[in-house]
């Protein structure tokens, strides 16, 4: 199995979520959801896991699930293509039930926003100038 990510996050509505995934243009993989998870294939190495929270409990020893309005657990960021992407993700997110969070950052040779996805899990989209990676 190549190196991969699974981002695995707990949601009350699992609808929502996966209209809010989808809308993303995250590709559902119906071998691994059911009616407690939906698995979102992001990249070659990036898979989303969405999942209700009963479901998400079977994984945790823990005893509570966080809440992402009031506590940030985590930004889960992604970087695309370009700055438009960047904006065509973050409308495409508010569309589908998603807030907007946080300042928009536009450095010249790197752009991103953020937004909270239905249950308050933090996304960003950021776009970096290849030349400037390249250059360090």
């Amino acid at each position: 199995m190549p190196n991969m990510i699974f981002v695995n996050l707990p949601v009350a509505d699992l609808g929502a979520a996966k209209a809010f995934y989808s809308a993303l243009g995250f590709g559902l993989n119906e071998q691994f959801s059911d009616e407690r998870t939906a698995s979102f294939v992001v990249s070659d190495a990036i898979v989303v896991m969405v999942m209700a929270q009963d479901r998400f409990r079977e994984f945790t020893e823990q005893p509570g699930v966080a809440d992402p309005r009031t506590a940030r657990e985590v930004i889960n960021a992604f970087g695309v293509e370009s700055r438009d992407d960047v904006d065509r993700l973050i409308d495409a997110g508010l569309g589908a039930g998603g807030t907007l969070s946080g300042k928009t950052e536009d450095h010249g040779f790197m752009y991103g926003r953020g937004i909270d996805d239905p249950d308050g899990h933090h996304l960003e989209f950021v776009w970096m100038d290849p030349s400037a990676v390249a250059g360090g």
